[in-house]
């Protein structure tokens, strides 16, 4: 049976840490929270919970979250953000894999709380994720601020239950989270050589919009709904305007 370290990446996070924690106590048999010099309480509610905590200055998601790996004791992890928690079925479920572990990593299905409303449309579930894995067999990669873990040529399963996911508690912080990770992912793309375009300036927003309210049922959720798509569009536009400045 694989000992499993619960790895998670921390910045002023005491809002939402001790929640992550508390979820993941009888499961983990080592934790390890990465912090990048927070200004808050989140280290003093990380050693209350008898976790260890490290200071580690912050370069980038993908960058943090495979440094993180490094502190883990067992190369077993499952990856965890702050403001995430496991519900009752995939507590169990990991149990379960745990005493039958048969493959290299294992996606499971995360449900984002909004202004306190459960979102179950705008293609934000199931929002499948790869977080418990041999990190052995792979890396964080993607784009910032976009991590996701890829296995090299590993094998996956997949185990049932949710990760809650406390997004945003209102639709400003949206706004503004938005505002910075527009910013990240649009040098993340010009360190990448990647251009802007009329297309994706003005097309990919309204076409994002489109999907996301009405393909993905967004307009199901109601005024939420409408509220998180039209800041994905939004997204969509300022990304690739902030691109388009930085080639000027």
């Amino acid at each position: 049976m694989p000992e499993i370290s619960v790895v998670i990446i921390t910045y002023n996070e005491e809002k939402n840490i001790a929640r992550c924690l508390d979820s993941i106590k009888d499961i983990a048999d080592d934790v390890v929270v990465v912090d990048s010099f927070s200004t808050d309480k989140t280290e003093e509610v990380c050693k209350s919970k008898g976790v260890r905590f490290v200071s580690h200055k912050f370069d980038g998601h993908i960058e943090q979250k495979n440094w993180a790996i490094t502190q883990a004791k067992y190369p077993h992890i499952l990856s965890l953000d702050a403001d995430e928690a496991l519900d009752e079925k995939l507590i169990n479920s990991i149990h379960e894999i745990k005493n039958n572990w048969q493959h290299d990593g294992y996606y499971m299905n995360r449900l984002t709380n909004y202004c306190g409303k459960w979102i179950y449309h705008c293609g934000w579930y199931p929002d499948r994720k790869l977080r418990l894995f041999d990190s052995r067999k792979g890396s964080w990669g993607g784009l910032n601020p976009h991590d996701k873990y890829e296995l090299h040529n590993g094998n996956t399963g997949y185990i049932t239950g949710d990760i809650l996911h406390y997004s945003y508690y209102s639709i400003e912080g949206h706004k503004k989270q938005t505002e910075k990770f527009t910013t990240i992912s649009a040098n993340a793309l010009f360190a990448a050589g990647k251009k802007s375009n009329l297309i994706k300036l003005y097309i990919s927003p309204v076409v994002k919009f489109i999907q996301s309210y009405f393909i993905k049922l967004g307009i199901l959720d109601g005024y939420y709904g409408f509220q998180i798509c039209k800041i994905s569009a939004q997204s969509t536009f300022l990304k690739y305007s902030k691109l388009k400045s930085l080639y000027k």
